[in-house]
């Protein structure tokens, strides 16, 4: 579309210099060349300075920096695209139509593309990071400098087709050859794209968030420190860091210990020995553990009888902490409390112990 519009200046242009070639002053080729550049500094400095009045106006009334920003960053390459554009009326006032016309049209495009670039890279990081911090999910945060990076490699591609099309290149074979090239990186990125593809599932599905306790299904617990693109990090109770491809996060069984809310259930495990009052030992233990500090109110702890094993009677009492943060300290006071509390109930703790009837 770009091309096809600045090829229908040719007609304007050459009108425009059939009418300073009929000036008597400028009869001369190369006098009407400097002319005309001249000329076009002048207008080029001239619509900088309307422009930027105008600018000044509008921006004044908005709350955005965009405007400005995109001035700034596209005023000087406006100011040489006019001056270049000025530089192919000259060529073609002095009939130079060969490899110098040429140069300048592939300039002319390198710049075209340049100012549209900075204007894409002055969106994306002013107002598609802005627009990004305002949402609750992270999806946008990484996908932003995805896009981010990915339009600069379309606008660097355009480029290249565009100047091979001035200089008459066929570019239907290097198209079919960027798609062979496309099937072929896939595949070999296909571990890679799985894992970017994985990222962005589990962002989408919130699976879980940073500071989340998890458990995968390897059987390693710890702490969600990054949710990257490709990889998510997790830190270990022993201050370890996990590097876990999404890819594998998003097809594997994964515990997530903080939601649907905070508290989290424990448990201890004790033996007492066999002829112990078992009603006794419940209350024992209950009113133990619910003394502990830390321990939730909302809901009551329970004693379990599960088992008569070889050499004692087989408890165990789950309880519940309000935050997951705390579960260890919780749960190895509780272990501590209820061994005390059974000494001083002389309600003994049995040894492994075995009988042995010799046959006389």
């Amino acid at each position: 579309m770009v091309i096809s519009l600045l090829g229908l200046t040719d007609g304007f242009l050459l009108n425009l210099l059939a009418q300073v070639q009929a000036i008597p002053y400028l009869q001369n080729r190369y006098a009407s060349a400097l002319a005309i550049l001249v000329v076009s500094g002048i207008i080029a400095q001239i619509m900088l300075f309307l422009f930027g009045l105008y600018l000044k106006k509008v921006a004044g009334k908005t709350e955005t920096i965009i405007d400005d920003l995109i001035f700034e960053k596209t005023k000087k390459p406006v100011f040489f695209l006019i001056l270049i554009y000025g530089l192919k009326l000259a060529l073609l006032d002095l009939g130079w139509l060969g490899l110098t016309s040429k140069l300048v049209d592939s300039l002319m495009a390198v710049l075209f593309l340049f100012i549209l670039l900075r204007v894409f890279d002055i969106i994306v990081e002013s107002w598609g990071m802005t627009f990004a911090k305002k949402t609750k999910t992270q999806i946008d945060e990484v996908l932003l400098p995805l896009f981010h990076k990915l339009g600069k490699v379309i606008f660097v591609i355009i480029a290249l087709m565009w100047v091979m099309h001035i200089w008459g290149v066929d570019i239907t074979p290097y198209l079919a050859g960027v798609g062979i090239s496309g099937i072929v990186l896939g595949l070999a990125l296909q571990d890679s794209l799985k894992n970017i593809l994985g990222g962005i599932n589990l962002m989408m599905d919130k699976t879980y968030q940073i500071g989340d306790k998890v458990k995968l299904e390897s059987g390693d617990v710890g702490k969600i420190h990054d949710i990257g693109l490709r990889t998510t990090k997790i830190v270990t109770f022993d201050n370890e860091i996990l590097y876990v491809p999404n890819g594998y996060l998003a097809n594997s069984r994964v515990t997530n210990f903080t939601h649907p809310s905070l508290d989290v259930r424990t448990k201890v495990e004790f033996t007492v020995e066999y002829g112990s009052d078992i009603s006794r030992v419940k209350k024992v233990i209950l009113d133990t553990v619910s003394k502990i500090e830390g321990i939730s109110k909302k809901k009551e702890p329970s004693v379990q009888f599960y088992e008569m094993g070889d050499f004692a009677l087989k408890f165990r009492v789950f309880f519940w902490v309000d935050d997951w943060r705390d579960e260890a300290a919780r749960k190895m006071e509780a272990t501590e409390a209820i061994y005390n509390a059974l000494n001083k109930a002389k309600i003994r703790i049995p040894y492994p112990t075995q009988v042995v009837y010799v046959k006389k």
